[in-house]
């Protein structure tokens, strides 16, 4: 088994030392970002129906896009607005780990087995979340985890009303 993927697996078990581990190695931004990439294209396959291709890729491209914004705001909040006396870290370490723990969201391409989307996207979802948190503590070195979480949902927010204000002005989502 490939590290890239041996990393994934364990970042979708919540193994803490794995999110410590992309954290100290500068050389994993770009599996980081292949991660995001893939679990994007696992959830838009059930949108490449309606969508074609071309949605898959302004899913894919939305993704990635969202991701960054997503550690950007953890990062400021994280270690500007929230942080506790050891955290350290810097954007870098926000967007390895976040993007590995976008691993359980590889479960999404179950999503085009007729019924089974909408439960597999709410335990994709449910599960990266819970790995975010993971890899938010681990990277700001936090030792409370609800402060992680009150870090991830603000960035959440944010980032929300940032694609969403993005998408407003382009004319909204892409339609089929």
């Amino acid at each position: 088994m490939t590290p890239f993927v041996s990393r994934m697996i364990r970042a979708s078990m919540l193994d803490v030392h794995v999110y410590e581990e992309v954290e100290a190695d500068k050389s994993a931004l770009g599996p980081a970002m292949a991660v995001v990439a893939l679990s994007s294209l696992a959830g838009g396959v059930v949108l490449f129906e309606a969508l074609g291709v071309e949605g898959m890729v302004i899913g894919t491209t939305g993704a990635l896009i969202g991701w960054f914004i997503w550690a950007f705001m953890t990062y400021f909040i994280g270690t500007k607005l929230l942080p506790e006396p050891q955290t350290h870290a810097d954007l870098g370490q926000l967007l390895r780990t976040i993007g590995f723990s976008s691993a359980p969201g590889l479960i999404r391409v179950l999503g085009f087995i007729p019924g089974l989307a909408d439960p597999v996207h709410l335990i994709a979802g449910i599960w990266m979340l819970v790995a975010m948190v993971i890899a938010v503590r681990q990277a700001l070195d936090y030792h409370s985890t609800l402060r992680a979480v009150g870090v991830c949902v603000i960035g959440w927010v944010v980032q929300v009303l940032v694609v969403g204000s993005v998408l407003l002005m382009f004319g909204g989502p892409p339609g089929p």
